[in-house]
């Protein structure tokens, strides 16, 4: 039996394809001396490459949620609504665009599209670096450049649809768990390190600029790394055909609900709480240590992205459904919590509600994502698939992966719009805590009803 990858340099006839020393043409992960022998090195190398290109799209896409709070000190003048439209657009710009990136890996490859992907970071950070530099620029062409931040949004859906291809079943939670986290950490790095960065260079001609200029080496190297390091995939063949089969299928559409409240949570809290900080508790917006500006937004990041791997993790021994029930239940009570924290103004309350909220939105968005393929095998089992329909039914799964994605991170632009109206209506943010508190707990509900109650039409499996 042949264990080692085939890497063909000549065009395939059953695809037509090209194919470069880039592409390998024999992959099978479910083959355990195949997957022992050679297949997991090669899956972990794609793996560090990819997980190091989304950090960067994470850090990309939420690079305006910090650096709005910064602006009025750089002499800029903007409503509260123009600041909620620059810090909700990127998500809107990314969950969009999480639609056509969901088809590029199977286009021209998982390899070759992060090589482009990543370049393309390049277009919003040097823009964000010019736009800011001068006060005087229009909010037209401030909200334009904040929009092409959410270039670095789509990244995900075709990381995650191209490292599904890699790993084996048994294991796709972790690694998926895996590269979303290092993805997501991205936001986390960035609300720590811009500010620092700016105020350790304002006395130079940088001011506010360098938080577009940092990144542009690193996404340098990524690209690099990419074309260096990576690997394509025949085998990774998600066609609009079984795009349109996930669509058909009803449990995408739970799912991708379940999506919107835990990944969606996540981006849209992490995108909203530098402002959020800022607009409840500025004494503690920033704090000095030495010469460097310190602010304490980026643990709200960091905390739902540490979490996010175990919520997959988690779901591998104990199922999605148990895992994202558990999660919904406690992002109830931490937004409950903040109803009952915010009129005391206590702002280490605050932090702490907002922590555990952070942390089960990492564990929930983890395990609902480890949830998709699941259901998927399930309806399979449950509709007696045969050897081709169930590999249309795992390139469907594949396809879904990218679509819940894509509809999830909606929530990201959501959550600060619902922010942003509840605190020009009523001057403050409680009418918005108790709709999310609503929308959490219909949520769990439809978890335990859908998928922990065994049901015919999921083969009598808990998810």
């Amino acid at each position: 039996m042949t264990t080692e990858p085939t890497l063909s340099a000549s065009p395939s006839a059953s695809t037509g394809a090209r194919r470069t020393k880039r592409w390998i043409d024999d992959w099978r992960p479910e083959d355990a001396e195949f997957w022992n022998t050679s297949g997991q090195v090669i899956a972990r190398r794609n793996l560090a490459w990819s997980v190091f290109a989304e950090f960067l799209g994470f850090v990309v896409w939420q690079l305006w949620s910090i650096v709005v709070v910064m602006l009025p000190g750089a002499g800029f003048d903007l409503t509260t609504t123009q600041t909620f439209w620059l810090i909700s657009l990127p998500s809107l710009v990314g969950a969009t665009l999480r639609f056509p990136y969901t088809f590029m890996v199977a286009r021209f490859g998982g390899r070759n599209w992060t090589i482009v992907s990543a370049s393309l970071l390049l277009i919003p950070t040097v823009l964000l670096a010019i736009v800011v530099s001068d006060p005087q620029t229009p909010f037209g062409v401030l909200l334009l450049v904040a929009g092409l931040a959410g270039l670095g949004g789509g990244n995900f859906a075709s990381s995650m649809a191209n490292i599904t291809y890699f790993f084996p079943h048994r294991e796709k939670g972790w690694a998926l768990g895996l590269n979303a986290a290092g993805g997501n950490i991205g936001t986390a790095i960035a609300q720590l390190l811009v500010p620092i960065a700016v105020s350790l260079t304002a006395a130079t001609t940088l001011g506010l600029s360098v938080a577009g200029w940092m990144w542009v080496p690193l996404i340098v190297i990524a690209a690099w790394g990419a074309w260096r390091h990576m690997d394509n995939l025949s085998t990774a063949r998600a066609d609009v055909a079984g795009s349109l089969a996930a669509l058909r299928e009803p449990h995408l559409w739970l799912l991708a609900l379940l999506y919107i409240g835990t990944f969606g949570s996540f981006i849209g809290f992490s995108s909203v709480f530098p402002k959020l900080i800022a607009d409840q508790f500025p004494d503690y917006s920033t704090f000095q240590v030495g010469q460097a500006a310190l602010s304490l937004a980026f643990l709200g990041a960091l905390v739902g992205s540490l979490a996010r791997p175990y919520g997959g993790r988690l779901a591998d021994r104990f199922g999605g459904a148990r895992v994202t029930a558990g999660a919904l239940a406690v992002m109830s009570l931490g937004a409950l919590s903040l109803i009952a924290v915010l009129p005391t103004g206590g702002f280490w309350g605050f932090l702490a509600c907002f922590l555990v909220l952070f942390a089960a939105t990492g564990v929930g968005n983890g395990s609902t994502y480890r949830m998709i393929p699941s259901v998927f095998a399930a309806r399979g089992r449950a509709r007696g698939d045969d050897e081709q329909a169930q590999a249309a039914n795992t390139r469907a799964a594949a396809a879904a992966l990218g679509l819940i994605s894509a509809i999830g991170a909606y929530g990201g632009f959501v959550i600060p719009q619902l922010l942003g109206a509840s605190k020009s209506l009523t001057g403050g943010y409680t009418a918005a805590f108790w709709g999310f508190v609503a929308a959490y707990i219909a949520l769990l509900a439809m978890t335990v009803v859908v998928y922990l109650v065994p049901r015919r039409a999921l083969a009598g499996q808990r998810v």
